[in-house]
């Protein structure tokens, strides 16, 4: 049975340390690791703190995914992943459409990693819709674009992707039962959108198939965060996967 099958709800469960000083993300992750399954460092953080705060977050035996959307030539982004590996995250992310050549390189210098770390493409990012895509000049229907991305990633031999909990579903039937799906955009019901165009609540991205959700201020900006990481976990619990491929 893959990994992905046998995790539990909370270990579904990423919390975003959007902040840009060790600290705080350190006393996060000590008042939630109990409760979640990793946590994700992105661009604002990494960009203040450097590789300290996934040091001192690995010293807390907590996972960490490392958001930082590498894009660039291959070379680079090969060693890229390949420092990220030495850090000893679990997870880490490439665009998609950085092409194949790319994709292939830095799926190799994760492979190569002593830690294996698991490597996702990002698809289209959630803050975005149609008509921004159109005005990159990319053009069709969003689903249509997400899918062909995952597919181009699962080929290149990337263990993942990061998309929408709307486009799950139709990445779980093109990509397979052991392709991951981690879903950012995620939100209480009746939670605020904030900067994301396309969300979903905990239920509704594990009904459509995402192994993983990503969870910000739904959590960090709660009166008790615990609780309501505690309540997401539930909610992610209690649901089965509809488009599961056995």
């Amino acid at each position: 049975m893959s990994q992905l099958h046998s995790l539990r709800p909370h270990e579904r469960l990423i919390v975003a340390l959007d902040c840009s000083e060790a600290a705080a993300a350190v006393q996060w992750t000590r008042r939630l690791r109990d409760h979640i399954g990793l946590v994700k460092i992105g661009l604002e953080l990494f960009v203040a703190e450097g590789p300290r705060v996934v040091h001192e977050i690995n010293d807390l035996g907590v996972g960490i995914f490392l958001d930082l959307k590498f894009h660039d030539i291959p070379n680079t982004v090969a060693g890229a992943v390949r420092s990220a590996g030495r850090l000893g995250v679990k997870m880490l992310n490439v665009h998609a459409g950085g092409g194949v050549a790319m994709l292939q390189a830095a799926a190799l210098a994760a492979e190569e990693s002593p830690t294996q770390p698991l490597l996702l493409g990002v698809t289209v990012l959630t803050s975005l819709h149609e008509e921004s895509l159109r005005a990159l000049g990319i053009a069709g229907p969003i689903p249509e674009r997400v899918v062909e991305w995952a597919r181009l990633c699962q080929t290149c031999n990337l263990g993942g992707v990061v998309a929408s909990a709307l486009e799950a579903a139709p990445i779980r039937r093109a990509c397979g039962p052991d392709f991951a799906i981690v879903t950012p955009g995620i939100r209480a019901s009746q939670g605020a959108r904030h900067d994301q165009v396309r969300v979903a609540t905990p239920a509704s991205a594990r009904r459509n198939g995402a192994d993983y959700v990503v969870v910000g201020r739904a959590i960090t900006g709660a009166p008790d965060p615990v609780a309501a990481a505690q309540a997401m976990a539930e909610e992610l619990g209690g649901v089965t996967p509809e488009m599961a491929v056995s």
